[in-house]
């Protein structure tokens, strides 16, 4: 099921936008700024009462416009039922946990769990996911994008970590699907670097 709803949710599309810590107005601005860049995948991490607040506001914001948003660093079914009575579209961890996982498809919602090395890969494979997340990947690299094309040809990446619009070009290139950008989207500088990318 995640792969089917990830498809939908990430196919033909470059940049997922991380909105991370941020008040819940800003955190609806910026979500704004990424859907009028043409930025349709926004997830606002949830691990805390101020973060699911903020998940709250940018879901509604984002049914004005018909965008889904995703709940992120949901490590704990617990977690999974809160940001799915938040209305999440979909879960993101920085880390594998197939029980995560399995709550996460049991509320309806989709799943992009965290990988850092090929084991990690081959769980999450087992689990019947091909959508994942590398993080950080900044520190894994690039040739570790390409290295693993070779044995896992079938993964779709998105590169989370360090990435902003000016290196995200090099991830792509070197076989990540997606790149996670954050604080990005606030630097003007940045902005018409993202919008190529879209």
């Amino acid at each position: 099921m995640s792969d089917e709803g990830l498809d939908g949710l990430f196919a033909g599309h470059s940049v997922l936008a991380i909105l991370r810590g941020m008040p819940v107005d800003t955190t609806v601005e910026l979500a704004e700024r990424a859907w009028d860049l043409g930025i349709t995948a926004v997830e606002v991490p949830a691990r805390d009462p101020r973060g699911l607040e903020a998940l709250r506001a940018t879901v509604r914001a984002g049914a004005e416009r018909g965008r889904p948003v995703g709940a992120g660093t949901v490590i704990s079914p617990r977690q999974v039922r809160a940001v799915a009575g938040a209305g999440a579209a979909f879960t993101v961890a920085p880390g594998f946990d197939a029980e995560v996982m399995a709550a996460s498809e049991a509320e309806g919602m989709p799943h992009l769990p965290g990988v850092a090395t090929p084991s990690d890969v081959q769980g999450v494979l087992r689990a019947g996911g091909r959508w994942m997340k590398a993080f950080p990947a900044t520190s894994l690299g690039t040739e570790w994008f390409r290295a693993l094309r070779g044995p896992f040809p079938e993964v779709r990446i998105v590169a989370t970590g360090g990435m902003d619009a000016r290196n995200a070009r090099e991830y792509l290139d070197a076989g990540a699907r997606m790149v996670a950008v954050g604080s990005a989207l606030a630097d003007p500088d940045q902005i018409p670097l993202l919008a190529e990318l879209v």
